[in-house]
């Protein structure tokens, strides 16, 4: 698979989750060098190569030591196009007050089975799909994965391909 990353003719990014954490975080990170997958944990990267965007990622807030938004924002522009990548869809508000235009979060699964997903859409602002706030665009993934019980019941896997336009 790592092999697969590293064919792809375009960067790919991306953060931590609470199980990177759980089931082995120094096997996760060698898996991602080897497939050349960038990993930010409260870093930012601009991707002049597509585009004036700069994709922030936020360590998972399992680990303790994570970084506030702004500061794994210091030094960035905000002038250009600013995307947020946090696993868990906790504190929106956050990417909102530090002027990102666009958050991609997972975690919830959607409560991955029915009625649990009553309990995510109590729990986050955003459990699934999209929310928009000022000026700041959000979407929560339901994701492809599973935790605990190995299948879904009333909720979806999802896959998604965004195509992101500034307005």
């Amino acid at each position: 698979m790592a092999e697969e990353f590293r064919n792809l003719d375009i960067p790919v990014i991306a953060c931590l989750g609470n199980h990177d954490y759980y089931t082995g975080l120094n096997a996760d990170l060698q898996f991602c060098r080897e497939a050349g997958i960038m990993v930010l944990r409260d870093k930012a990267a601009n991707l002049n190569e597509i585009g004036n965007i700069t994709v922030i990622g936020r360590d998972d807030r399992t680990n303790r030591q994570r970084k506030s938004l702004s500061e794994a924002m210091r030094g960035v522009d905000k002038s250009r196009f600013l995307i947020e990548l946090d696993h868990q869809p906790y504190q929106l508000e956050e990417a909102g007050n530090n002027g990102v235009d666009f958050e991609f979060a997972g975690h919830t699964h959607h409560g991955q089975v029915w009625p649990i997903s009553w309990i995510t859409d109590a729990i986050y602002e955003d459990a699934f799909g999209p929310l928009r706030k000022g000026h700041t665009q959000y979407y929560v993934s339901s994701g492809l994965g599973i935790w605990g019980a190995k299948f879904r019941i009333g909720t979806q896997s999802e896959y998604l391909v965004l195509t992101i336009r500034r307005q």
